[in-house]
């Protein structure tokens, strides 16, 4: 059952943990969204580098936490998949009354819930910056080494925290939205422009897809950066180069 309400009868919203503006007038609003078994305090560190830098100072840099992560809404009789995820996320962003172009970064499954939000609502998204994005296709997903790799990723999750990886939200988004096999094809057929940035050494996210998706998407430009799949200094600084030719783009 899918539900668009939460359990008082409130339109189902992500936790908005962090919303601000170096300028009291934005000209570019970035909303970062976080992957599985996660929540926004990935981007603590990229957000402090990012809104120290003087000229990013006319950006609002806004965070969530997905439903079943952080303190946004949990419970065990929602079903996390994309379609309420996708209705939470819309009703924050509605919230937000933006007056500015956006902007959404995603790591990780934050890269596949924000490729889907600007699928349905491409008018409203300017462009995609998606770090460490999951590429993988249907052949991929009906691989026996794709089962393989889901177990090594359990595994090293429940190393950090062990409860995780019962919690009905966890077990829901891989099945739901890192499973999901229209993945790739939105990818292929989103005409928002995106940035792809991953790590050359990612082994999480099936990286070898990437060249084969820029090319029969000429909306799709991709980066290599040295590294894993974590959000890390090179990746955001990367980041900040492509923030500060928007906002350069939009003085000339």
């Amino acid at each position: 059952m899918n539900i668009k309400y939460d359990l008082l009868g409130r339109p189902l919203e992500l936790k908005k943990t962090h919303d601000y503006c170096a300028s009291s007038n934005p000209r570019l609003t970035v909303i970062l969204l976080h992957g599985i078994a996660s929540d926004s305090r990935t981007f603590q560190k990229a957000l402090a580098y990012l809104e120290g830098t003087v000229s990013l100072k006319e950006a609002r840099f806004v965070t969530f936490d997905l439903l079943g992560a952080g303190q946004s809404y949990k419970s065990n009789k929602i079903i996390y998949n994309y379609k309420n995820q996708l209705e939470a996320l819309d009703n924050s962003i509605k919230k937000l009354n933006l007056t500015t172009p956006l902007i959404i970064i995603g790591h990780s499954m934050g890269c596949l819930v924000a490729a889907r939000y600007a699928d349905k609502h491409r008018r409203a998204v300017n462009k995609l910056i998606l770090v460490s994005p999951p590429m993988f296709t249907p052949s991929d997903l009906d691989d026996s080494r794709f089962d393989a790799a889901m177990e090594a990723f359990k595994t090293a999750v429940a190393q950090k925290n062990h409860s995780i990886i019962k919690e009905k939200s966890f077990n829901d988004s891989i099945e739901k939205i890192v499973k999901n096999r229209k993945n790739y094809q939105t990818y292929i057929e989103l005409t928002v422009p995106m940035i792809l940035i991953y790590g050359d050494k990612d082994e999480l996210i099936a990286s070898y897809n990437i060249p084969r998706a820029a090319k029969d998407n000429c909306n799709i430009s991709a980066i290599a950066t040295d590294g894993k799949h974590g959000f890390s200094h090179e990746k955001y600084n990367k980041i900040r180069e492509i923030l500060e030719e928007e906002l350069h783009a939009k003085t000339i």
